[in-house]
């Protein structure tokens, strides 16, 4: 069966009430005009893209974090860095798409794919226990976010701001927080390390792997990591921290960025410990490409006649880990809604709507129940931060729940 391409369709045609969905325009306006910076939202219902709106600005502030005399606006083609979207739309995409090729059996020990993943870590945990479904279930055990670039907070001996050590030391050195097999925890490391997997796999870099397999065929020319080495320049993409990684100058480290952050990856591990190219963070899109991308997991797999994995895969990726069901193979579930821990989904996705956010400000939602895909891309990083704490995390658009929701409420007519 071949699935529909992405066309376009008036919110009446799929079944929306427009005037319940220009809620959702007065709710990121409102927040626009108190101060929130900027997003883009696109909404595909039956293969139909239904709304492509922006928001707001691209950059506010100068490099000295004063805000400039003219915003720069934001435009539907500006590119956003994803951060933990990256995690599906780059690795996990890669491993349905090796999985369904069978080059890659989740129940192999990480060492059958990377040899030098071996020995005993602190606490007498051995790494050859470990298999690379662990990984995707977020339950090998490590650390959520292991500071590797900075060695006021990470022991000596896992400081590493270049690639292959960082690499090295995740295989020989790093230890573990807690058991194999214990409920998820959320960690990057796991996948840095599923990247590194496909790497070895496919004996291509991840960002030219997944470029070669999914974008270019696709189409879709503002997705992919490193895109200022790509002929990209800095007005093309939303900015995101204002100083850099400093978190308002209260944080240092060798190297670290001070200006505003414009068309690099923000993610500190990504950026400086994996060379911008990484499993967990690192790669950049636009609206509409986001759109194609999810609409593949709509189509279980397929996309203007190119199949890249089949049901069976997408089941498979997509079922409950049984210790916490918001989580399956890398993707983040909806789950029963008397469990539902990850408010983001709203209390209207169905029980198998599958997404991912990420912390830079950009979350997606995947409902197979209503053939419905909700992308929100903001900056909201792009704001002051003061004692630690983002004020565009503060505005309902940069907290997700209302505006996921007021999607499904013009939907459902609620």
């Amino acid at each position: 069966m071949l699935y529909p391409t992405l066309s376009y369709a008036s919110p009446q045609e799929a079944g929306f009430n427009p005037n319940k969905l220009a809620l959702v325009d007065e709710q990121i306006n409102s927040d626009v005009q108190q101060g929130f910076p900027g997003a883009g939202i696109i909404i595909v219902k039956d293969s139909k893209i239904i709304k492509q709106s922006v928001y707001g600005y691209k950059r506010k502030y100068d490099d000295n974090g004063k805000l400039l005399s003219g915003f720069d606006p934001m435009d539907v083609d500006t590119i956003f860095d994803l951060a933990s979207n990256s995690k599906m739309y780059a690795t996990n995409y890669a491993f349905m798409h090796l999985v369904f090729q069978h080059k890659i059996d989740l129940h192999q020990p990480i060492h059958a794919y990377i040899p030098q993943y071996t020995g005993y870590a602190a606490g007498g945990q051995c790494r050859s226990d470990r298999k690379v479904i662990d990984l995707l279930n977020h339950q090998a055990g490590y650390a959520p976010d292991p500071q590797f670039y900075n060695p006021s907070v990470i022991s000596p001996d896992l400081y590493s701001q270049n690639r292959d050590n960082t690499e090295y030391l995740i295989n020989t050195t790093l230890s573990f927080e807690s058991p194999l097999g214990a409920a998820p925890v959320y960690s990057d490391v796991d996948f840095i390390l599923l990247g590194m997997i496909i790497e070895r796999v496919t004996q291509q870099s991840l960002d030219q792997y997944v470029a070669d397999i999914f974008y270019k065929p696709l189409g879709l020319k503002h997705t992919g990591y490193n895109l200022l080495q790509r002929g990209f320049i800095k007005d093309d993409f939303a900015a995101t921290e204002i100083n850099g990684n400093t978190r308002g100058f209260t944080v240092s480290f060798p190297q670290v960025r001070t200006g505003v952050i414009q068309g690099e990856v923000h993610d500190e591990k990504a950026f400086y410990s994996m060379g911008g190219v990484a499993g967990h963070a690192g790669l950049f899109s636009n609206l509409s490409d986001m759109a194609v991308l999810s609409q593949i997991m709509l189509n279980k797999g397929e996309y203007a006649g190119l199949r890249f994995w089949d049901e069976e895969v997408a089941s498979q990726f997509t079922a409950p880990n049984p210790l916490d069901n918001s989580y399956g193979l890398g993707w983040r579930r909806a789950g029963k809604l008397q469990a539902r821990t990850l408010a983001w989904f709203s209390p209207y996705a169905s029980e198998s709507a599958v997404g991912h956010t990420g912390w830079i400000g950009t979350v997606t939602v995947i409902d197979p129940k209503y053939n419905l895909a909700i992308i929100l891309l903001t900056n909201k990083k792009h704001s002051p931060c003061i004692d630690g704490i983002f004020e565009g995390d503060s505005y309902a658009t940069g907290q997700y729940t209302k505006i996921i929701s007021l999607v499904y409420e013009a939907l459902l007519v609620l």
